[in-house]
């Protein structure tokens, strides 16, 4: 299991998309390292403990963060919290 933090919903200007968030792991400097994180599990835990899960799409541009896409959307209080990644 890999600790990571929520980063950002995945926005453009004027368009935000609610299932979709940039994930920073731990210990990644580049995109290699973010690449190999794709098609891996990831969940969050509420402080309530409900538990919504997703998927690792993609990785986001060239210093080693990724984009999950989340069955459910995460709430606005799970950015800056701490995810897990299997």
């Amino acid at each position: 299991m890999v600790k990571a933090k929520v980063i950002q919903f995945r926005r453009g200007r004027k368009t935000v998309s609610e299932k979709h968030f940039l994930i920073e792991i731990e210990g990644n400097k580049n995109r290699k390292d973010a690449e190999k994180f794709v098609g891996k599990d990831v969940k969050w835990k509420s402080p309530a403990g409900k538990i919504i899960s997703g998927k690792i799409a993609s990785a986001h541009g060239s210093k080693g963060v990724v984009r999950a896409i989340f069955e459910k959307g995460l709430p606005g209080q799970a950015i800056t919290t701490e995810v897990e990644i299997k």
